[in-house]
């Protein structure tokens, strides 16, 4: 079984056995454009590529026959649009979920164009992050590109046009472009009038374990697969990750920091929030996933490694091992809290819980007595805070969580899974796997073949676990500085709003 995850920064193909073994895995990284502060674009053309490079890869390296491939399935990014012509080549770019240039059309859904009630029906809350916005916007400031659209379609719809010809979108990924109507799991007619498309502009909704077979001529060998291998459209990373890492009872949460960063849970029918604050998206027909996602999660780190630490990094180099290893090293040598030092951790906006783009990043409390290595935990820890922000939303709507399940790429450091444990004052387990959407992706492609008959058939491909209890005397130190993390960005609303206005004019100026 092949899973393969479309991220924002890397594509990633995992070749599991049935039991859950992995047998090889593949990594193609790509670059995220950001020339500005509002604009996250990528090429779908390379992104395309690393999908068949990985396939191509696992394949090879495993030495599996084509033959012996049950299923390839998909997890992929959501909030993705790219404008194509008729004959399905990209008249833009892929325009990220982290794009911000429709902040204005999203504040103009919100306020006059009977946005909650949309949010409501479809599940997705108000903001540029929103396919429905990135076309209002490209209607509004494209014209011309907008009359020439053919078809509007995520990266994944992008992959699978390539793969098969055939347009399609499955639920999840259409119940995260805040057009879709999730009790009629169709798109919804006034998203549609809003955003100036018809269906035709669309692709065919599927569910997501729609399943296509017949790969266009020449791709079967280039990929070393069958023709006829049974490829599974999947859903989006979010939902296939609490899959993945077996968080699919009622009240158990999986919190997830890769690139960006979200906590959900699995619900059994559609679930939106008065307050407009979570999110709700497919797994299948029948199952639901609620809750926040953040913008800035490990990406944070990176930017600390790449702007802060080159010192750290040559010092890793000749020690020959991670430079996340030696900045994780440093800041275990902070006590919590960062002797008072807090981040925000909005360096591009934020999702959940502030939705606003204009959001932006700070340390409150620095002091001549803060050196390298508290800034590097703050960091950390605001972006826990952070999250911890968003548990307090959901837990209006589904209670307190009787168990939190931690994935994606912070998993890797003890020091960050901590980190959780002690702010969010609970047990966080931890599961062996680390590439929970591929493990996700295929256990949903054992069900759409019926070779299994609940999802349940998850638990024993997980592996053994990390445990982390809080440290009571971290936890009453993170207790105390929380409401003043939550103070600080509440009294900057009006600031956020100013500080990004000043940084787009000087952004037009420069690229003008």
């Amino acid at each position: 079984m092949i899973g393969v995850d479309i991220g924002t920064t890397s594509t990633k193909a995992v070749l599991f056995e049935e039991s859950g073994t992995i047998l090889a895995q593949s990594n193609q990284g790509y670059p995220l454009h950001q020339p500005s502060p509002s604009v996250a674009e990528q090429d779908p053309e390379l992104i395309l590529k690393a999908v068949f490079h990985t396939i191509a890869s696992v394949m090879q390296d495993s030495r599996v026959s084509p033959e012996q491939v049950l299923l390839v399935s998909f997890s992929s990014a959501m909030h993705s649009v790219i404008a194509v012509d008729a004959s399905g080549a990209p008249l833009t770019a892929c325009i990220t979920w982290a794009d911000n240039r429709s902040s204005r059309s999203a504040a103009r859904l919100k306020d006059e164009l009977n946005g909650h009630e949309l949010y409501m029906r479809t599940g997705t809350p108000i903001h540029p992050m929103s396919p429905i916005t990135k076309l209002m916007w490209l209607g509004e400031d494209h014209p011309e590109l907008f009359k020439q659209t053919h078809k509007f379609i995520s990266i994944k719809e992008y992959v699978f046009f390539k793969l098969f010809g055939d347009y399609v979108i499955d639920y999840s990924i259409a119940s995260a472009t805040g057009m879709f109507n999730l009790e009629q799991l169709d798109w919804d007619d006034e998203a549609l009038q809003i955003a100036g498309v018809t269906r035709e502009h669309l692709s065919r909704p599927v569910p997501t374990t729609e399943i296509l077979r017949g790969l266009l001529p020449g791709l079967a060998a280039e990929l070393g697969l069958l023709p006829a291998t049974p490829f599974v459209v999947g859903a989006s990373d979010g939902v296939l990750s609490n899959l993945g890492v077996g968080a699919i009872e009622p009240g158990v949460i999986a919190a997830t920091i890769g690139t960006s960063g979200a906590l959900r849970t699995v619900v059994d029918r559609p679930l939106t929030d008065p307050k407009g604050r979570i999110f709700c998206y497919a797994l299948t027909d029948k199952l639901w996933v609620i809750g926040g996602p953040v913008n800035n999660g490990g990406m944070l780190f990176r930017w600390v490694r790449d702007e802060f630490a080159a010192s750290e990094v040559e010092t890793a180099k000749r020690l020959g091992i991670d430079p996340y290893e030696v900045l994780t090293r440093i800041a275990a040598q902070v006590p919590p809290g960062s002797n008072g030092l807090l981040f925000h951790p909005y360096l591009t906006g934020e999702r959940a819980p502030l939705w606003n783009p204009d959001a932006r990043g700070s340390f409150f409390g620095l002091s001549m007595n803060h050196r390298k290595e508290h800034m590097i935990r703050a960091v950390l820890e605001g972006v826990i805070f952070n999250m911890y922000t968003v548990l307090l939303a959901m837990e209006e709507c589904i209670g307190e969580p009787v168990r939190i399940l931690a994935t994606g790429g912070f998993a890797r450091s003890e020091l960050w899974r901590q980190m959780m444990a002690d702010i969010f004052d609970q047990e966080v387990v931890v599961p062996e796997s680390f590439e929970s959407s591929c493990l996700g992706a295929v256990v949903l492609g054992l069900y759409a073949l019926g070779r299994i008959s609940s999802f349940d058939a998850v638990f024993p491909m997980i592996g053994s676990t990390h445990r982390h209890e809080p440290v009571t005397a971290h936890a009453k130190a993170y207790k105390q500085l929380l409401p003043i993390f939550i103070s600080v960005f509440r009294s900057l609303e009006d600031q956020y709003q100013a500080i990004a206005e000043f940084q787009r004019e000087q952004a037009g100026e420069q690229t003008n």
